[in-house]
């Protein structure tokens, strides 16, 4: 009898005890997640405003679409530096100059806007307002909800594997309607993006805050510019 009640005894105590780790475990996880989520959205604010500064200077200094090309292409060489170095201290000096050459090549980009449309300041002014609306929206569902949005991937892949196709048939072919009809493609992908990318962070699928970064800067930046071309076209 005694040996049967030390037995029962010690299996509700294997039992407390692995209970006792599971809670531990999920602790730790909530706790890694949120540290995630914070420091991504802290990075990400500071390289959108350093990115904002740099696009002031380069219309400031009046830097012509060419110089703007550059320094965009710029930024997505500097994409893969950030990817390479994510892992060390220099990830964080990386992204940060990805988001100036990113932000620099915008400003010429503005400033055609602004000499080609009486109303370019209003544009601009609506294209970053929808830019914030969809971002904040798309980010603060998947933030709130917690849903696994995983499943978007194969899918917003391979739409970014067409509109680069349409981009690229586009620039030879020069047709008004399909620029438009890109534009709108690539604007309904980056809110996929937007999605895909918070539910990673949430769902641990990313765990490294500056990869975490870059991923919804570029969904920004490109979201903006399409935003831009289709309201320009409207207006």
């Amino acid at each position: 009898a005694n040996r049967f009640s030390n037995q029962k005894r010690n299996a509700v105590m294997n039992e407390l005890n692995l209970n006792t780790a599971r809670v531990s475990r999920a602790t730790d996880s909530a706790a890694s997640v949120n540290k995630v989520v914070r420091n991504t959205y802290t990075l990400l604010s500071m390289t959108l405003f350093f990115s904002a500064l740099c696009a002031v200077a380069t219309m400031a200094m009046q830097l012509g679409q060419g110089a703007g090309l550059l320094m965009i292409i710029g930024g997505f060489v500097m994409s893969f530096v950030v990817r390479a170095t994510a892992e060390s201290s220099k990830g964080l000096i990386a992204v940060f100059v990805f988001a100036g050459f990113m932000g620099g090549g915008l400003g010429p980009m503005l400033s055609a806007y602004l000499m080609a449309y009486a109303n370019g300041s209003a544009i601009i002014a609506q294209a970053l307002g929808g830019t914030g609306l969809i971002f904040l929206s798309l980010s603060g569902y998947a933030l709130t909800t917690g849903r696994n949005f995983n499943f978007l991937g194969g899918f917003l892949a391979t739409g970014m594997m067409v509109m680069l196709v349409a981009m690229i048939a586009n620039i030879f072919l020069q047709i008004p309607a399909m620029s438009l009809a890109i534009s709108a493609a690539v604007i309904m992908l980056m809110s996929g993006f937007i999605l895909y990318d918070t539910s990673r962070i949430i769902n641990g699928g990313e765990r490294n805050y500056i990869m975490a970064t870059i991923s919804l800067y570029l969904s920004i930046f490109n979201l903006f510019i399409h935003l831009l071309n289709l309201i320009a076209a409207l207006t």
